[in-house]
C-alpha cells in the first residue's frame, strides 16, 4: 500500500480517543509553556539549551498530534438492530 493512498483515507476513531487525544495535546502545549517561562530561573546554559530542547520536543508532539488529529474523522456508532 503507497503512503499516499493511506494518508488520503485518513482514519475513523473513536470520539473518546479524539478527546483522550485533544487533552493530550492541551497538556503538551501548557506544559510547553510552563518550561520555557522556567528558563528565565535557570544560570547554565547547557541546562537552558537542554530545558529549551524539551519545549521544542513537547511543541513537536503536540504538532505531530495534531496533524493526525486532521486526517481523522470519528467513528459512526453500530447500526441497532431491531430483534
Amino acid at each position: 500500500m503507497s503512503t499516499d493512498y493511506a494518508t488520503s483515507q485518513g482514519f475513523e476513531i473513536s470520539p473518546r480517543f479524539h478527546q483522550m487525544l485533544e487533552a493530550r495535546i492541551a497538556r503538551l502545549e501548557k506544559d510547553a509553556e510552563f518550561d520555557e517561562a522556567q528558563v528565565a530561573s535557570l544560570s547554565d546554559g547547557d541546562h537552558i539549551r537542554r530545558h529549551m530542547r524539551l519545549v521544542a520536543v513537547q511543541r513537536a508532539e503536540a504538532l505531530r498530534m495534531r496533524l493526525f488529529l486532521d486526517r481523522t474523522k470519528p467513528r459512526l456508532p453500530r447500526p441497532m438492530i431491531a430483534l
